[in-house]
């Protein structure tokens, strides 16, 4: 069994997708959301979607980071997380504007106060203002903010975000074909709409990451931070404290706390873009988001064989991850995006067109794959001399 199983985490959430088909799955299978009939509106040209997700265990870091050093600002970083874990998905179904969105926060009252409270609220304000700049419009509709010691140690903030859109301007996937290739934007590096450098992290697999890199002293000190029935074996197993000192890539110092707390990259302003500019070059979207570089065999059309063979090389924080866990590659690439958080598949010449365009905005960009025709869905990795196979 894997650490990430040990802690009671699924990467691939086998239990939720069991626990959940039987529900309609909407009018488009293969979209990386759900979409369903114009309810709100009536019209057969328009869809509804909704849309939750959140920070996930995320938050907990940025309680330890805050304890630790009295700093604040990492909750504005958490309000971006659960926005972008939000937006990002409904992006990758083509929605970019007209978006409603409603934070639901539960914390302990005991441990977190106003001010985290502030922080958070302000912040998600804060990131759609400067969304909107970039003609991505998203409404802040308030949410549900509750005082739940009982059902969590510290802060859970999650969001559902909305919106009603244009049937034929959607992305659902069903374009996939085979000789299709696949464009990768990097999720580290710094993109002109960020302020310092992303690690490239996300808002996934943090649990795995908080204990395998983190040591013993946070268990000790905040226990509220743990399932404290967990093997003590699997808890805080790392030899780093927040506070560590790394230097990146552009030749900075910054901290571990800093890497693993890197607000979620939202590729909303390039996508903007590419919807508006070049819609019809865009075969189909992924978000390599819960099950990394694997999530993509979830909204294929047909039974097709993904190889990725030019994948970006694995960021600093994830060779920290690797170092101090001990898992192997299969199961790095299966918990992690590993470089890339964004797939645009497309035709081979239209590649250029959509790489261009993430260049422009400091984004990493490359063809990190392609797909080919198979009696099954199959997805292959090549990782330096290592080839992976799912």
């Amino acid at each position: 069994m894997s650490l990430y199983a040990k802690r009671g985490v699924s990467a691939q959430k086998e239990e939720v997708h069991q626990a959940t088909e039987k529900l309609d799955q909407g009018l488009f299978p293969n979209a990386f959301c759900k979409i369903y009939p114009d309810y709100l509106g009536g019209d057969a040209g328009w869809v509804n979607l909704m849309h939750a997700d959140g920070a996930g265990t995320k938050s907990i870091l940025a309680y330890l980071y805050w304890k630790e050093t009295g700093d604040l600002s990492v909750w504005r970083g958490i309000a971006r997380d659960a926005i972008a874990m939000n937006l990002d998905d409904l992006l990758c179904v083509g929605i970019y504007d007209n978006l409603l969105f409603s934070s639901t926060i539960d914390r302990n009252k005991k441990n977190i106060p106003g001010e985290v409270l502030s922080a958070i609220i302000n912040g998600t304000q804060e990131f759609f203002d400067e969304l909107q700049t970039y003609g991505v419009g998203i409404r802040y509709l308030g949410g549900e903010t509750a005082d739940v010691g009982d059902v969590v140690r510290t802060i859970a903030v999650n969001g559902t975000m909305a919106a009603r859109w244009p049937k034929d301007r959607l992305v659902t996937n069903d374009k996939i074909k085979p000789g299709d290739v696949i464009v990768g934007f990097a999720s580290s590096g710094q993109a002109v709409y960020e302020s310092t450098y992303n690690s490239g992290i996300g808002s996934n697999g943090l649990t795995s990451a908080r204990h395998d890199i983190l040591n013993k002293s946070y268990g000790v000190r905040f226990s509220e931070s743990f399932d404290t029935t967990l093997d003590d074996a699997v808890v805080y197993i790392g030899p780093h404290r927040m506070t560590d000192e790394v230097k990146v890539p552009d030749g900075r110092m910054t901290d571990i706390g800093h890497l693993l707390l890197s607000p979620t990259r939202t590729y909303a302003p390039l996508l903007k873009q590419l919807l508006t500019e070049q819609f019809d070059a865009i075969h189909g979207l992924v978000h390599c988001s819960g099950g990394g570089q694997t999530k993509c065999m979830k909204y294929l059309p047909g039974t097709f064989r993904v190889v990725k063979d030019h994948l970006f090389e694995a960021p600093v924080i994830f060779e920290l991850i690797r170092q101090a866990s001990g898992s192997d590659l299969r199961e790095m690439y299966q918990v992690f995006n590993m470089g890339h958080r964004l797939e645009v598949f497309t035709a081979p010449e239209a590649a250029e067109g959509l790489i261009k365009a993430g260049q422009e905005l400091g984004i990493g960009a490359q063809v990190v794959g392609r797909v080919e025709a198979a009696s099954a869905k199959k997805l292959q990795l090549t990782v330096g001399d290592a080839t992976i196979e799912y």
